[in-house]
């Protein structure tokens, strides 16, 4: 019983300020979303060992809020989602900057060349004004319009020059900065849905109590023999006990007493519950 009270106290610990921790932690992915949306590349020889380390730091907090869950999954999945925000939020990047600061011009395809064969192809375009003076910038290429040598087009041009000239459908950003937007609430959301595990969790301790006493756990077990002696087989031979209502008997404690009734506990794929039967795919480890 002396392992109990221990335990107990590192799980208070772990999760006193969870809405606190949780905010730091959304925080921390919102700053490494702006901040590889400012830094500007996604050079895989300079991101990559970035986003493993930011992916490892997320492991200890994500434990610290107390959800039974993969702390190495879900930062897994947090990264990921923040990988999809920055890299949506950089594709939009030219179009929204040509929106802001653009120009309307009506200007005439002048010439037309192509890059690559087959599917690959591209074509790029140089467009001049209706005075003959080139359009600022570097050459258009293609989008998903395909055009011909002298035809009019209403462009949106940088008048810094430093962005290729656009039709306002083609620069419109609104795709990428919704794609962008999901990806980082799918980020937040699942710190959110680990805190709330977490509360979860410590609840369940907070009701099952720090220090049950040896009569309370005698009780426990012995209400566990009646129901595997008593409780019905599913259609694949096994019996369901729900683990919350014996919180001072351990799983594998469980296993212990099933064995001695002939029966053994599954270790996987429990979905809530504690299975047991005569037969199982991986066993409990016995005290």
């Amino acid at each position: 019983m002396s392992s109990a009270r221990p335990a107990d106290e590192n799980r208070s610990r772990r999760t006193r300020h969870p809405v606190a921790l949780a905010i730091g932690i959304g925080c921390c992915v919102l700053a490494v979303v702006v901040g590889a949306y400012l830094l500007g590349t996604f050079d895989a020889r300079l991101m990559v060992p970035g986003w493993i380390a930011f992916g490892a730091m997320l492991i200890v907090p994500l434990r610290k809020l107390g959800a039974r869950e993969s702390s190495v999954g879900a930062a897994l999945f947090i990264v990921v989602a923040a990988l999809f925000a920055g890299y949506g939020a950089d594709l939009a990047r030219d179009d929204v900057t040509l929106q802001v600061r653009g120009e309307k011009v009506a200007a005439t395809v002048a010439k037309e060349r192509q890059e690559g064969v087959g599917k690959s192809r591209r074509s790029f375009y140089v467009l001049e004004r209706r005075d003959g003076t080139r359009v600022p910038g570097p050459e258009m290429a293609t989008g998903f319009e395909a055009y011909e040598v002298g035809q009019a087009l209403t462009v949106l041009v940088d008048p810094e020059g430093e962005l290729e000239p656009r039709t306002p459908g083609e620069a419109d950003a609104t795709g990428e900065l919704l794609s962008s937007a999901g990806a980082l609430l799918a980020a937040l959301g699942c710190v959110a849905w680990m805190t709330w595990r977490g509360s979860v969790a410590a609840r369940r301790g907070e009701d099952a109590g720090t220090s049950p006493t040896q009569e309370e756990q005698d009780e426990q077990e012995q209400k566990l023999r009646e129901a595997l002696r008593t409780s019905p087989t599913d259609r694949r031979g096994y019996i369901k006990v729900p683990p919350e209502d014996y919180p001072a008997v351990s799983h594998r404690r469980a296993a212990r007493i099933a064995w001695e009734m002939g029966l053994r506990a599954e270790a996987t794929g429990n979905r809530g519950s504690w299975r047991f039967g005569e037969s199982v795919v991986v066993e409990v480890p016995l005290d």
